[in-house]
């Protein structure tokens, strides 16, 4: 694959290793409140619980430690449940002074110039009936996302009003689920091939990180998703004379230490559920 190199990127070696992290939204309040959407506004976009702050704040704070490298930029879908939990994040990677005592980004001071964040439409929720309820989908179709107000629930001086998303609207309602699983492979790589010298951070939903590891790692069906769960993806970039050549993704997660489980997607011969089909 050969791409032009964004000018505003700065190679300093021909060899670069991306990574690109996928991760879950955090606990989100109709999880716990099932009548939550019989009264809201907005009953397709809940907000997270006042714990899937405090998971995803400990979830950058994890990230920021344990990665060994440095996120670049951080991509988000447009759901509030998803914005909430990148403030936090990014909040936990811009923090200049968080002692353990802070578990949310209340109050918490930052260093803005260390990220970007951009709203993505591509990273957004299965638009169907198998994600969002028929009676919680709006009625018109109007999913009414306000990108402007979005945007300034984001922590002061992170967000990059200059990049232009990739998906400038919404899929479609009533996409496939299969449609939208091709959708979050083709978003993931396009975004890596977009900043091919970044590493990047993909704030998105359970189905999204689902296929950043099925879809990288062959032969495997991945079954749960925890709330604030991630995947690692690696890749090597060989650039040159302003293009850029890349190898495959590789998949660092291993099963149940970041929140996702998954198996083997062809049952053995002998295996019960081979023997019922």
């Amino acid at each position: 694959m050969d791409a032009p190199l964004p000018e505003n990127n700065t190679i300093n070696d021909a060899i670069h290793l991306q990574n690109v992290v996928v991760m879950r939204h955090g606990d989100r309040i109709d999880s716990v409140e099932p009548l939550w959407a019989t009264t809201a506004a907005r009953p397709w976009d809940p907000p997270l619980l006042e714990d899937g702050r405090i998971r995803a704040f400990g979830t950058g704070r994890k990230l920021k430690t344990d990665l060994g490298f440095p996120i670049h930029r951080v991509f988000v879908s447009p759901f509030l449940r998803c914005i909430q939990t990148a403030s936090e994040v990014v909040s936990a990677l811009c923090a200049v002074d968080d002692g353990p005592g802070v578990v949310t980004s209340h109050g918490l001071a930052i260093d803005p110039s260390k990220l970007k964040v951009s709203i993505e439409y591509g990273l957004c929720e299965m638009l169907n009936r198998e994600a969002i309820g028929r009676d919680c989908a709006p009625k018109d179709g109007n999913f009414g996302f306000n990108i402007s107000e979005l945007e300034a629930m984001l922590p002061t001086g992170t967000v990059d009003h200059d990049v232009k998303p990739v998906y400038e609207e919404l899929p479609q309602w009533e996409e496939t689920v299969m449609g939208a699983r091709t959708r979050y492979e083709q978003i993931i790589k396009a975004l890596a091939d977009k900043y091919p010298s970044e590493n990047l951070l993909l704030v998105t939903h359970g189905e999204g990180v689902g296929v950043s590891v099925s879809a990288f790692l062959k032969d495997i069906s991945v079954y749960e998703v925890e709330f604030c769960a991630y995947s690692l993806l690696r890749r090597s970039v060989v650039h040159e004379n302003k293009s850029f050549n890349a190898r495959e993704f590789e998949v660092l997660t291993h099963y149940g230490r970041t929140g996702i489980s998954y198996c083997s997607a062809i049952p053995m011969a002998n295996s019960p559920m081979s023997d019922a089909m």
